[in-house]
């Protein structure tokens, strides 16, 4: 009976084929393990910061040396002269560099401008301090006084307010006409 029992089921097996259809359509699902797509962040930023920086870097360094390659190579560093008689040197003209006498001539300031700044700058530290002098001096004199900051006026008598309302009143009976 076993016998029969273990044949039979491979025996039907074998007699009796599902169709093909039914065994080859298994359903597959790849949904429940989180593996089908990596999400990372976003890298275009810094590419852009990246390809920005060598741009412009290129943009910049390649004429900078350009012009110092040529400067040095067919300009050169200035010679020591004498100078002639009544020629006064402007201030650039003391620098041996010729990038270094452009940077003076256009974008520095001279020694001489300078110093006038400076000067400037202390005779208006000198004024400011000779007028806190002098408001010091008069708040210690009006203290000393017993004066008071404000402003000074004459004092007026209502004598003559009142005087001026009658003349007004007067002239309005006499004349019937309002001034008002």
């Amino acid at each position: 009976m076993p016998v029969w029992s273990s044949l039979g089921g491979s025996l039907l097996r074998t007699l009796v084929k599902p169709s093909t259809s039914q065994c080859t359509k298994i359903i597959v699902r790849s949904m429940s393990d989180h593996r089908t797509m990596q999400i990372q962040p976003s890298r275009w930023q810094y590419q852009k910061f990246k390809d920005l920086v060598h741009f412009y870097f290129l943009v910049g360094a390649i004429p900078v040396t350009a012009i110092i390659v040529y400067t040095n190579v067919f300009i050169g560093p200035a010679k020591l002269a004498e100078i002639p008689e009544g020629y006064v040197p402007k201030h650039w003209e003391y620098y041996k560099h010729p990038i270094t006498r452009f940077l003076a001539r256009y974008v520095f300031t001279s020694h001489q401008q300078e110093y006038e700044k400076y000067m400037h700058l202390l005779y208006e530290e000198d004024e400011k301090m000779k007028i806190r002098a002098l408001e010091r001096k008069v708040r210690d004199l009006m203290e000393e006084r017993a004066d008071y900051q404000a402003y000074y006026y004459r004092p007026v008598s209502g004598k003559y307010v009142r005087q001026a309302k009658r003349q007004r009143e007067a002239i309005e009976e006499s004349s019937g006409v309002s001034l008002d």
